[in-house]
């Protein structure tokens, strides 16, 4: 499946390249969805930024997080060497700095890594967990001024992804 080939862009004319940003950070949910933009979103010519948040309290950007960014743009370009990738990672509000950066890069497509939520997890530890919440994926869907997709790799021994957009959510994706 070629993704998203072309869009319609104010003028009611056809576009072909796209600015897809998929946020990362160190979970196994991140990676997936970094994976599937990159083989059903991005195509020959597309840009694909890799945006890692840096919490505003942590202080100055670790350089973990810069190897991180640069590791994952090392691999999207090895394995899609047409798609141009860029690796950005900025201190801030995770919400506030993914709508921010949607909007400054004029982002296309915005792809989330979704965790299964669990409802023990959120009342122990509240929300403010490593990964993306429910919410905060869901508030990113519905919030950003582009399409946005939650993608959530099914459980071990299965294929495919579930995938979530404004329009539909939890639907399975055999890939």
């Amino acid at each position: 499946m070629e993704g998203f080939d072309m869009h319609g862009n104010e003028e009611g004319g056809v576009m072909g390249k796209k600015r897809v940003m998929v946020v990362v950070d160190g979970t196994s949910h991140s990676k997936h969805a970094m994976m599937w933009a990159l083989t059903h979103v991005t195509n020959k010519g597309d840009s694909l930024t890799l945006l890692h948040i840096v919490p505003p309290h942590k202080g100055p950007e670790p350089s973990s997080s810069t190897y991180l960014v640069n590791y994952l743009g090392s691999l999207c370009r090895d394995c899609k060497p047409g798609v141009e990738v860029e690796a950005l990672v900025i201190q801030g509000p995770k919400l506030a700095t993914v709508m921010s950066q949607v909007k400054k890069l004029e982002v296309s497509v915005l792809v989330l890594g979704q965790k299964k939520s669990s409802s023990l997890l959120s009342c122990i530890c509240g929300s403010s967990g490593s990964g993306y919440t429910e919410d905060f994926v869901n508030h990113c869907i519905n919030k950003a001024e582009c399409l946005t997709i939650g993608v959530r790799k099914r459980s071990q021994g299965t294929n495919g992804y579930f995938i979530s957009t404004r329009w539909q959510k939890n639907f399975w994706l055999l890939a």
